[in-house]
């Protein structure tokens, strides 16, 4: 692959189970080296996004190249596009060896040693348990090591931290950081878990209702975002009605009737609770919550559904 052509480029890309439409345009690209997160609510078309990207389902519009390739032609790929989706896949009566193993043997171009992968990935207690016995998040663990065995170009991770407790999380991040880094590997990171995403990728696209409503890359998106300070209160309407006095100022609905968001460059959170002390609105509880992946998911997916 040239450093040129970009590890994943999807233009237009729509899909419909008969009068559902699941994919309403699908636009993104990866270019090499980098580690793509691709983040949406369940449902929102992530899955089914991968599942065309790889061939696995067939698109009804849009163009799709990975690695260069079209879908319909990643049998050539040899191994350098890898995938492990949500589900591990493994088969479950060998064991965590004799999976690593067995792939080995299958790819052409296998370059790690199933000890190695072990070792990266803390497996080695687990070596000869049978795949049915793991738990979930060692079953991910597998499966992780599974896809590296050929020493892959472009990886693919369908919620790749389900399932794993806090040590696990870190050593995916770990490894995900170092292939990245030491060759070269580009990642694309499907995932409803925010806060690992945000601390992992390089790009970002969001994802809703079967649509890129925002991609790019993770600092400029971020940067566009502006922190906010949650309250509640007993009088949502009058603490509004105040707010709304101030210039530069906005305020949403927040998760319930009396959780109110409200963002502003020019007042802090001291400085909004004495203005509603002023009015003599009841504030009960105040928060800021900085800018972050979060709350840019929340405010565009909330901007989309108005």
């Amino acid at each position: 692959m040239s450093t040129q052509t970009p590890a994943l480029l999807i233009s237009g890309l729509r899909k419909a189970y008969g009068n559902l439409d699941v994919l309403t345009g699908v636009d993104l690209t990866l270019a090499p080296g980098g580690i793509q997160g691709l983040v949406g609510l369940n449902g929102s078309g992530k899955t089914t996004t991968l599942e065309c990207m790889l061939g696995l389902q067939r698109y009804d519009q849009g163009e799709v190249s990975v690695l260069g390739l079209k879908p319909t032609d990643l049998c050539t790929a040899q191994g350098r596009v890898t995938a492990v989706f949500d589900s591990p896949s493994l088969n479950p009566n060998l064991t965590v060896r004799q999976c690593l193993q067995h792939a080995r043997i299958l790819s052409r171009h296998a370059k790690r040693h199933p000890e190695e992968l072990e070792k990266l990935l803390g497996l080695c207690q687990f070596s000869h348990f049978p795949i049915k016995t793991l738990s979930l998040g060692n079953k991910r663990r597998a499966s992780i090591a599974h896809a590296l065995i050929s020493e892959p170009d472009l990886v693919i991770l369908d919620e790749p931290f389900n399932g794993l407790d806090a040590g696990g999380v870190d050593e995916v991040l770990l490894l995900i950081k170092s292939l990245n880094q030491q060759r070269g590997t580009s990642f694309l990171l499907s995932s409803h878990q925010l806060p690992y995403l945000e601390d992992i990728c390089s790009h970002l696209a969001i994802l809703h209702e079967g649509k890129i409503i925002r991609s790019g890359e993770k600092s400029a998106l971020l940067r566009s975002e502006t922190s906010k300070v949650r309250l509640r209160t007993t009088d949502p309407v009058g603490a509004v009605a105040a707010l709304q006095t101030i210039s530069d100022i906005s305020c949403q609905q927040g998760a319930t009737d009396e959780e109110i968001w409200v963002s502003s460059d020019i007042m802090t959170a001291a400085a909004i609770n004495s203005h509603l002390a002023q009015h003599q609105i009841p504030v009960y509880e105040l928060a800021t919550e900085r800018a972050s992946l979060g709350s840019l998911f929340r405010r565009l997916t909330q901007e989309s559904d108005t």
